[in-house]
């Protein structure tokens, strides 16, 4: 597959990782506390007709079994939401026309959506490709910082911000954009190895933590003060979550701060 995918796996390999549904077990990876509790959505133009193509593919896909497969291949688990309903695409009024559709996608985000040897990949590039590939539309992807989404949209850059995207509560109340979801939780936690002694935020005293250098990440951290002044070393890594937990399992750090979507992953692979 991917370089990255290979890299992971040999690394689960190497230290006895359990197969899935090991979470919190002794080579899994276990959480010890919540910092921000989020939920991942789509948002779309409001009155945008895309929308509506794309929740009638998506209610398809799932409906066929394609969202719970890569689920299950991603995650371990039917942890997606989405409504299911195999005539969707037939109860349009209009059927989809050839076009290009162009996806915004946070490359922080792993597993959700990340970028490997150049190319991007993640749950939700896969399951974009599949709702492209059944409407017929050429799918791009480019990047986007999660705080621009609405400029992202407004300004027709993109026509759907898709890739692990925790969207503006505010912005969402004030109608910038349409919202479609959520269709998983994914909160932002400090996680330890499911074998070590730490249970509770009480244990973090003094302990070394692996986190991504993202201002999201660092802005998570800094929500409990109690917790920021109670760790020991702090490193901040710009390889992102694939390096923060390369450091947990190899034991330079004791704890990492981490995406529960990313805790999923790790305890399957």
């Amino acid at each position: 597959m991917k370089r990255t995918i290979c890299i992971l796996l040999a690394l689960a390999l190497a230290l006895g990782c359990a197969a899935c549904g090991s979470r919190g077990g002794r080579y899994g990876v276990k959480t010890v506390t919540t910092l921000v509790e989020q939920d991942y959505s789509l948002a779309f133009r409001v009155g945008d007709p895309t929308q509506d193509y794309v929740d009638a593919a998506l209610k398809v896909l799932n409906a066929r079994g394609r969202v719970d497969e890569l689920a299950n291949k991603w995650f371990g688990s039917r942890i997606i939401r989405f409504e299911r309903d195999e005539q969707a695409l037939e109860k349009l009024e209009e059927q989809p026309a050839p076009r290009d559709f162009i996806i915004g996608v946070d490359v922080n985000s792993f597993p959700m959506a990340y970028l490997s040897n150049g190319e991007f990949w993640g749950f939700d590039v896969e399951l974009a490709m599949a709702v492209a590939e059944l409407l017929g539309w050429n799918l791009k992807i480019q990047t986007i910082e999660k705080e621009n989404v609405y400029i992202e949209l407004s300004s027709g850059n993109i026509d759907c911000a898709w890739g692990g995207v925790a969207l503006n509560d505010k912005e969402v109340e004030e109608g910038k954009y349409s919202e479609y979801g959520p269709y998983v939780h994914n909160d932002i936690v400090i996680a330890a190895r499911g074998g070590s002694f730490i249970y509770n935020k009480l244990m973090l005293a003094g302990k070394s933590l692996a986190m991504c250098s993202t201002a999201e990440a660092m802005d998570a951290l800094n929500s409990d003060e109690g917790i920021a002044r109670r760790l020991g070393q702090t490193t901040r890594l710009a390889g992102g979550t694939i390096e923060c937990f390369s450091y947990l399992f190899s034991g330079k750090c004791d704890v990492v701060l981490a995406d529960t979507m990313a805790i999923y992953y790790f305890n399957c692979h």
